[in-house]
């Protein structure tokens, strides 16, 4: 980590370095063409020294630089020898290229204190450039971690949604299985059969951020023939789709729980003839469109005020995954309606969904 860290500073200051080294040749260029290519060695020179003052100065001496009592002394003896690195440090450096013969002076000085004035202004220079970078990096670095933290929240979040929707749908499922071997049913083992081809679905193709949306229907299907076990002939049942494309990806079992509340809230709860209905369709515009239909009892208020895990878990979960969508729940004194609207362009992209 220490290393990554280190890399990307290097690399940071180095980008800094070329577009600060880059100033000179185009001035050169435009002023003293006829020098371009000596002016462009000076300036190369002149950007190797500050760039590597400049990065010991903003990432060991600043935070080294320490103003209570037991460190100021040292802290002073720092700042003071950086002055004179960015001074007359560059100016004997400059000095030592000159007599090396890879430095080409066009100025003159009288002496070395009025030359050591005249060449800080490149120090003082580039303090301001590569702490306005420096700034700017800090900040953008910022906000990335921020956006980090947020995600890596949300992905929490969205994970143990998901481990709430598991049990639970294997809860209500066994509750089933339970009242059908109580009353010694002969659809008892088939029940279990189809359970297990559920749970081996659950188990090793829900690890994934997308499935194929034919996919996501099946198991739906499945789990409505499981349900229906528990029923007689008496329970009418309607299921159908249209997709214009099989290439659509949906977050793995999203709606099951709008099909499980039909059955725990709606059709189990039905004196008259009991019926569900189930449309899924897709439009060119990539919207997706679940309906579920179902027979109830008695309006006693809608089932996401009962203690009911999955919808609120499905709210929430649609909140995290997509930014258009539509879930409008519907009741009169005989039946429940429940339609969720999807713009599947609208899924949100990032690593939230990629771990």
């Amino acid at each position: 980590m220490g290393f990554t860290i280190a890399k990307k500073k290097i690399i940071f200051y180095t980008w800094i370095s070329l577009g600060f080294f880059l100033l000179f040749p185009l001035n050169a260029y435009f002023n003293y063409r006829e020098t371009f290519f000596v002016r462009s060695v000076n300036a190369f020179w002149l950007s190797l020294y500050f760039a590597a003052l400049n990065f010991i100065f903003y990432e060991y001496v600043l935070q080294n630089i320490k103003l209570n009592r037991k460190k100021i002394l040292p802290s002073i003896l720092i700042i003071l020898a950086m002055v004179f690195l960015y001074s007359f440090g560059w100016f004997g450096f400059r000095h030592a290229c000159i007599l090396l013969h890879i430095y080409v002076p066009f100025i003159t000085y009288p002496s070395v204190l009025t030359g050591v004035l005249n060449q800080s202004s490149y120090g003082v220079f580039t303090i301001l450039i590569f702490g306005i970078a420096k700034h700017i990096y800090n900040y953008i670095q910022l906000r990335q971690s921020a956006q980090q933290l947020v995600i890596e929240k949300q992905q929490e979040e969205l994970n143990y949604l998901k481990s709430q929707t598991n049990p639970h749908f294997l809860f209500n499922t066994l509750n089933n299985i339970y009242s059908l071997a109580q009353e010694k049913s002969d659809l008892a083992p088939e029940s279990i059969l189809r359970l297990s081809k559920i749970l081996r679905y659950m188990l090793y193709e829900t690890n994934v951020p997308n499935i194929p949306l034919e996919q996501e229907w099946k198991i739906v299907t499945d789990y409505i023939a499981l349900e229906k076990l528990r029923y007689d002939d008496s329970l009418n049942i309607t299921v159908s789709y249209s997709l214009r494309d099989h290439e659509y990806q949906l977050p793995p079992l999203l709606l099951i729980p709008l099909v499980q509340n039909a059955f725990k809230h709606g059709v189990s709860e039905t004196s008259a003839v009991p019926f569900l209905d189930v449309t899924l369709m897709v439009d060119e515009q990539q919207y997706l469109t679940f309906v579920v239909r179902n027979s109830t009892g008695k309006k006693t208020g809608s089932p996401e005020n009962t203690k009911n895990i999955g919808l609120p878990n499905l709210r929430r979960q649609l909140e995290l995954l997509y930014t258009d969508y539509d879930l409008i729940l519907q009741r009169n004194d005989s039946e429940y309606t429940a339609t969720l609207k999807i713009n599947l362009a609208s899924h949100v992209k990032n690593e939230l969904y990629h771990h």
